[in-house]
């Protein structure tokens, strides 16, 4: 049986003025037209918001590019659906019959599309404060423990949770050429981003080298290196 919505409301430190906003942010699309989804686009962009703005005030000598990687290390949606399920976002969640038999209410993408979604239902329902007071709440463990020395991550994950946080389609890496002998081969491998059109070239040992490689040049295009 699903959960009483205010219960959840309550979790969250906000009353809602108006109720619709609440149910709305919790109703998947399977469950019919009135759902969650520009409420998650708005929910969205405010996270991306409050985060980078909290990231910049602690971090004023970082460089663009770090604070990137550590705003897409906090509002992934692996990171968002953790944050979800600890709330027990997905007892809340209104779904259609197919979701609810194929277990959606425990589906990363559900979860964290929910919760932006009911970001963007308290701005609408009480204004920027309120849904930067419930933003903060929510975010206030994994804040806490961000730091510029923990990005210790390959380029690729770099790259994949970058593209993520734009909104963006994930690279796709194809070998180009493998030369030397069978003991001493180099791979050249591209890294091609389907929606812009955009190639690197990286060479290595190993194809995972390679694409290592090539990963972390597309990041210097990018801007994020």
């Amino acid at each position: 049986m699903r959960a009483p919505p205010e219960r959840l409301a309550r979790a969250l430190g906000h009353g809602f003025t108006d109720s619709r906003w609440l149910e709305q942010a919790l109703t998947h699309r399977s469950a019919g037209a009135d759902n969650n989804e520009r409420l998650e686009f708005l929910g969205d962009a405010l996270l991306g918001f409050v985060v980078a703005d909290a990231l910049f005030q602690r971090f004023p000598q970082a460089k663009e590019g770090q604070l990137s990687r550590l705003r897409a290390s906090l509002v992934n949606k692996g990171a968002l659906a953790t944050l979800a399920r600890g709330l027990d976002i997905g007892d809340y969640l209104n779904l259609g019959a197919g979701e609810l038999r194929s277990g959606g209410q425990s589906r990363d993408s559900i979860l964290a599309d929910a919760l932006e979604a009911l970001f963007g239902a308290v701005y609408l329902d009480a204004g920027y404060a309120a849904a930067e007071q419930v933003i903060h709440s929510v975010m206030r463990e994994p804040l806490a423990g961000a730091g510029l020395a923990k990005q210790a991550k390959d380029p690729k994950t770099r790259l994949q949770e970058y593209l993520q946080s734009c909104r963006r389609s994930l690279p796709v890496y194809g070998i180009q050429e493998v030369s030397g002998s069978q003991h001493a081969q180099t791979f050249r491998v591209v890294c091609a981003l389907a929606d812009s059109g955009e190639e690197t070239t990286g060479i290595g040992r190993s194809r995972r080298r390679a694409e290592q490689d090539a990963a972390e040049q597309m990041l210097r295009r990018l801007g994020d290196a």
